[in-house]
């Protein structure tokens, strides 16, 4: 049995690839609040290819660490091998065809996917805004915020509120979700994500329906989290955005290759 870690804020936390996770409890699909479940001992992994990392020896002070991680879909393989590191402070992308595996990689990534072999470590909390959006249509935006508020066991809603005054979305408090446009239910859906300031961000599709302007407010609030010393891991099927970033990768027949992402293109 191979555990990886899904611990919160400053603790340590396990998840077997058996899918049992170890004292935890979130709504689905978006965020992860803090657990404290027992630690149990972890049986050794199988050798990979040390991960990369930005600056330093590969892998030292990252959020992130993924070594060997391998999937399958019955005969078709969509990861093969996956290696590499997010440090703090760091505004990351991965971008590749529809197709490539990205999702399977963050589902992975989150541990709403056992993976079929390969070791994901985190350190710090986890915010996960996936590209269906998880929401009921029945409830209002202020009930989503509360619901959250109340399984992440936060004191208030004050990160919750800058968010939305980021993403100009205030004045939807009391809109259900069921009548909100695409770009709309995406800013809520990007706003649960990150309303616990967790350390680590892994963010897909995130922009999928704004309209340009509120394109412009999430980058000013991805760098934002950057300079903040969070891990914000940006997954796209569109490569025109590497120039905003520190680290790029592309996924392809299953693999990571890294980019630059000054360049201007993608090879």
């Amino acid at each position: 049995m191979r555990w990886t870690h899904q611990g919160g804020r400053g603790r340590g936390g396990l998840l077997d690839t058996t899918g049992r996770s170890k004292g935890s409890a979130r709504p689905e699909g978006v965020g992860r609040p803090e657990t404290a479940g027992p630690l149990e001992p972890a049986a050794p992994p199988e050798p990979s290819a040390p991960p990369e990392s930005r600056d330093g020896p590969p892998g030292a002070g990252a959020l992130l660490e993924v070594g060997g991680l391998h999937h399958s879909y019955r005969r078709r393989r969509v990861l093969r091998g996956i290696d590499f590191a997010l440090r703090p402070g760091v505004l990351a992308g991965i971008v590749g065809e529809n197709g490539a595996g990205k999702s399977t990689l963050l589902k992975a990534l989150s541990g709403e996917l056992r993976p079929d072999r390969g070791t994901v470590g985190r350190r710090g909390s986890l915010g996960y805004c996936p590209q269906t959006v998880v929401l009921d249509d029945a409830f209002t935006v202020r009930q989503h915020l509360d619901l959250f508020r109340a399984a992440f066991r936060l004191p208030d809603l004050r990160r919750a509120h800058e968010v939305l005054e980021t993403l100009a979305f205030t004045e939807y408090l009391d809109e259900r979700a069921g009548l909100l446009s695409g770009g709309s239910r995406q800013k809520l859906n990007l706003t649960l994500a990150l309303m616990h300031d967790p350390d680590v961000l892994l963010l897909d599709e995130p922009y999928q329906g704004f309209d340009w302007e509120t394109y412009l407010r999430f980058w000013e609030l991805a760098g934002a989290l950057r300079d903040a010393g969070r891990s914000v891991l940006v997954v796209s099927h569109l490569a025109y955005d590497a120039g905003r970033l520190d680290e790029l990768w592309r996924l392809r027949e299953g693999r990571l290759t890294r980019q630059d992402p000054r360049a201007g293109k993608v090879t």
